[in-house]
């Protein structure tokens, strides 16, 4: 699928980031490890049915590769979403393998978006969020819970 970019500020706090930098003496490999088995079990708390799931990240450049199967397209870009909205990841090289499909797009959430505006955006119909909150479903619990920074994934219709 590729390199996307995220906002590294933005997301699931799921490990210290600006204070497991600071720790004196700490091992980068071994931080990096644990920094890479939180992303693997948030996305493997998502049920998106992957195989073989491999997840590595560089905390110097705040890369997350993905590595495995996935059983559609859409499972894999959700992976690549779960692990890209996760605070301190800013890119993400999702290397998921997955029978051929059709593409999303992406939207990177702004200050007052809402998921009807983005609707009305893609679709040209406000009254098909709902589309857009099934696609990002487990990510999102409810339509409301959208942030700025979040990247959402629109498919296509």
């Amino acid at each position: 699928m590729g390199l996307f970019s995220f906002i590294k500020e933005a997301g699931e706090k799921l490990f210290g980031g600006k204070e497991a930098a600071a720790v004196p003496g700490a091992d980068v490999a071994d931080l990096n490890a644990k920094a890479g088995d939180a992303i693997r079990t948030y996305i493997e708390q998502q049920n998106l049915g992957l195989s073989g799931l491999g997840v590595a990240f560089d905390g110097g450049s705040g890369t997350v590769t993905l590595s495995g199967n996935a059983p559609s397209q859409e499972a894999a870009e959700k992976a690549g979403l779960a692990a890209g909205n996760v605070a301190s990841v800013s890119n993400v090289d999702n290397n998921l393998q997955y029978p051929a499909g059709t593409a999303s797009q992406y939207h990177d959430v702004v200050r007052g978006d809402t998921l009807s505006a983005i609707a009305k955006k893609y679709y040209g119909d406000a009254n098909k969020y709902p589309v857009i909150f099934e696609a990002n479903k487990p990510m999102l619990s409810h339509p409301d819970k959208i942030y700025p920074g979040q990247k959402l994934r629109i498919p296509a219709l």
